[in-house]
């Protein structure tokens, strides 16, 4: 399964702090749990990352 590939899953999303000052991003789906907890700083990269991929996004056409 690559970043193009579709799937018909339903999963919920959670981002927040944690009570020992790391940013979790906490996924559930399929009753499999996911947390992975990221220093503030590493949240940041990824926050900035998934802005760029918002833009890029956005410049693809689609059908």
């Amino acid at each position: 399964m690559g970043i193009n590939s579709e799937r018909d899953i339903e999963a919920n999303l959670q981002i927040g702090p944690t009570d020992q000052g790391m940013v979790r991003i906490f996924i559930e789906a399929d009753g499999v749990e996911i947390p992975m907890d990221f220093h503030p700083e590493e949240a940041d990269d990824i926050a900035e990352e998934i802005k760029a991929a918002a833009m890029a996004a956005r410049s693809v056409k689609t059908r």
